[in-house]
C-alpha cells in the first residue's frame, strides 16, 4: 500500500516537474511583457504630468514678473517688459495686460482688440485663474490655454502640455482635460465617448476597454486631468519576444527537475518504506559517543546517535536516513522513538550517575512537535532523572525562525533542559545572532577541528563563545595534537574517535564506568 501511494505521489510530482516550469515560463513571459507595457504607459503619463506642472510653474513665474513692473500700463517700458517675458519663457506665446477682463495691450499688440474674457474655468488655491478659450486680442480662431493674475494674462499653446516624446516603441496617446467642467484641453487622438463617461468618476485611475488601457492622473491644484492610453494588441508580440528568453529556461528547468526526481525516486523509494518498517519494528538502535572534559579527561556525558542496521549487517549512514526522515515527515516519529530508547537503555544508570548527561539532537520539525515535550517530561518522571541531564542539541537552522523556535526553547529551558547549538559555524551564525539566543553550549563542527592549523576562524569562534559565557564542545577530535590545541585555547569538552566511537548501550556503560573509576 505504501509503495502504491509513493508511486502515485512521485507520479504527480513528476508531472508537475514537467508541466510547472514550462507553465511558469509562459506565465513569466506574459507577466514581463505586461509589466513593461504598464511601466511604459505609467512612465509616459508621469512625464506628461511633469511637463504640465513645468508649464504651469513657468506661467506663474511669468505672471509674477509681469505684476512686478512699475512702469505705466501699456507704456513703451511696460510693453518691453511684456515682450521680454514672452521671449524668455519657452511655453509662453503672449503676455497681456487687462482691465476688467478686457485686454488693453500685450507683448504682440501695442493696442489690443477690445474683447472680453469670460469667467475663468478654474481658480487655483493660490488665486491664479485658468481659461480654455479661443478668445484672443489678435482676432484668431485658435484654442489656447490662458492663465491670469489680477492684471495680467499669459497665453499658452495647449500642445505644450503634451509635447513629450514617448520612450516606448508603441504608440501612446494622451489628452489633457479640465476637471471642473470636463472640457478637453488638447488630445493627440479623439477619446471614445464611453471613456469620457468613465473618467468622470474621480475614483477611476485605470481602465481597460476594447483592447486599450487608459491611465488617468489628476492634478487638483491645476484643475486638470491627464489621460494616457495605448492598445494592448502589440502585447502578443512582446510576449513572444519574452518567450525566447523564458521558455528555454523553463524547458531546461523541467528537464533538470525531471532528472533529479527520477534519481530521487530510484534512491529513496525503497529506503523510505524500509524506514517505516524500521520504526514499526524497533529496528533503529541508539549508540552513544562519550563527551569528555578536556581539563581532567573525565566523561561529562554522551551524544545519542541513531544507527540503522541493514539486513547485511552494515549500518546506513545517518546522513542518508535523517534527511530522508525530514523529507518524508517521519523525523519527529524517529526522534520520539530515539527518546524512548535512550531512557530504556540508560534510565537506571543515569539515575545513579546524575553528573552525566545525554545530548539528544532535535530537528526543526521536532521543535514544532506538541507531543515531544510531554514525552520527555513523562520519561524523566518515570525514571527519576533530572531534566538537566538531558541536553537538547539544535542545529543552527533551527533558529532561523525565531518567532516559532524561541518560545519552544524557552519552554524546554524552564523545564530544566540545557540547550546546545549543534554544528556551529556551518549555517546562519553571527555575533548578533548568538547574542539573542538563550543557549548554554556551542558545538564546534568537525570541519573546523579537522583544519585547526589552516582555518583562522576557529579561535574566533572559541573567543566568541567565551565572551557570551557559552561552554564549547569540539566534535570529531581524532588526534592528541587536536586535543592539546583545543585545551590550550579554552575549549571545555571534546568528543571523537580519540576517545571512543559511538557505542551500543552495554559497551557505553562499561566504557563510562571504567572512565569514571579511573578519574
Amino acid at each position: 500500500m505504501r509503495t502504491r501511494h509513493l508511486m502515485a505521489l512521485f507520479t504527480g510530482v513528476l508531472i508537475l516537474a514537467i508541466i510547472l516550469p514550462i507553465s511558469l515560463s509562459i506565465w513569466q513571459a506574459a507577466r514581463q511583457a505586461k509589466m513593461q507595457f504598464y511601466r511604459e504607459l505609467d512612465d509616459y503619463s508621469n512625464r506628461i504630468v511633469v511637463r504640465t506642472l513645468q508649464v504651469a510653474d513657468q506661467a506663474r513665474e511669468a505672471l509674477r514678473e509681469a505684476d512686478a513692473h512699475t512702469a505705466a500700463s501699456c507704456s513703451p517700458e511696460h510693453l518691453l517688459t511684456l515682450r521680454r517675458i514672452a521671449y524668455t519663457h519657452r511655453y509662453i506665446q503672449e503676455v497681456l495686460w487687462l482691465r476688467d477682463s478686457v485686454p488693453q495691450c500685450s507683448s504682440l499688440e501695442d493696442h489690443s482688440v477690445a474683447v472680453t474674457f469670460p469667467p475663468p474655468d478654474h481658480i487655483a488655491p493660490d488665486g491664479y485663474r485658468t481659461w480654455l478659450t479661443s478668445i484672443n486680442d489678435l482676432g484668431l480662431d485658435h484654442q489656447m490655454t490662458a492663465m491670469g493674475s489680477r492684471q495680467h494674462m499669459v497665453m499658452i499653446d495647449p500642445v505644450s502640455f503634451i509635447d513629450v516624446v514617448p520612450a516606448s516603441e508603441e504608440k501612446i496617446h494622451t489628452m489633457l482635460f479640465g476637471l471642473d467642467h470636463q472640457k478637453m484641453v488638447i488630445s493627440s487622438q479623439p477619446l471614445p465617448a464611453k471613456v469620457w463617461q468613465r473618467i468622470k468618476d474621480p475614483h477611476v485611475d485605470m481602465l481597460t476597454l476594447d483592447n486599450t488601457v487608459y491611465r488617468i492622473q489628476r492634478i487638483p491644484e491645476l484643475g486638470s486631468g491627464i489621460v494616457t492610453w495605448s492598445s494592448t494588441l502589440p502585447l502578443q508580440q512582446h510576449i513572444r519576444q519574452q518567450l525566447f528568453f523564458w521558455l528555454p529556461a523553463g524547458i531546461f528547468t523541467s528537464l533538470l527537475a525531471t532528472w533529479l526526481l527520477l534519481r530521487l525516486l530510484r534512491h529513496l523509494r525503497s529506503p523510505r518504506n524500509s524506514m517505516l518498517d524500521a520504526l514499526n519494528s524497533e529496528a533503529i538502535q541508539v549508540h552513544y559517543q562519550p563527551i569528555i572534559s578536556l581539563q581532567d579527561g573525565k566523561i561529562a556525558g554522551a551524544e545519542a546517535l541513531a544507527r540503522w542496521q541493514q539486513p547485511d549487517g552494515t549500518f546506513l549512514s545517518p546522513d542518508i536516513f535523517i534527511p530522508l526522515a525530514e523529507q518524508t515527515g517521519l523525523i519527529t516519529q524517529l526522534t520520539e522513538d530515539i527518546v524512548r530508547k535512550i531512557f530504556a537503555d540508560l534510565g537506571p544508570w543515569l539515575r545513579q550517575r546524575p553528573e552525566v548527561h545525554i545530548s539528544i539532537n532535535l530537528s526543526v520539525d521536532d521543535l514544532r512537535s506538541p507531543t515531544l515535550p510531554t514525552l520527555l517530561h513523562n520519561q524523566l518522571q518515570h525514571w527519576g532523572i533530572a531534566a538537566e541531564q538531558i541536553i537538547l542539541e539544535i542545529t543552527e537552522r533551527g533558529f532561523v525562525d525565531p518567532e516559532t523556535t524561541m518560545p519552544v526553547i524557552a519552554h524546554y529551558r524552564q523545564a530544566g533542559h540545557r540547550i546546545s547549538i549543534d554544528d556551529f559555524g556551518t549555517g546562519y551564525s553571527s555575533l548578533s545572532y548568538l547574542q539573542k539566543l538563550d543557549v548554554d553550549t556551542l558545538k564546534i563542527d568537525k570541519s573546523f577541528v579537522d583544519t585547526l592549523e589552516y582555518r583562522p576562524l576557529t579561535p574566533h569562534i572559541i573567543e566568541m563563545a567565551k565572551a557570551l559565557n557559552l561552554a564549547t564542545v569540539a566534535e570529531g577530535v581524532e588526534t592528541e595534537s587536536q586535543r592539546d590545541w583545543l585545551r590550550q585555547h579554552g575549549v571545555q569538552y571534546a568528543q571523537g574517535w580519540l576517545y571512543s566511537k559511538a557505542l551500543p548501550k552495554e559497551q557505553f556503560i562499561l566504557w563510562a564506568e571504567h572512565n569514571l573509576h579511573a578519574h
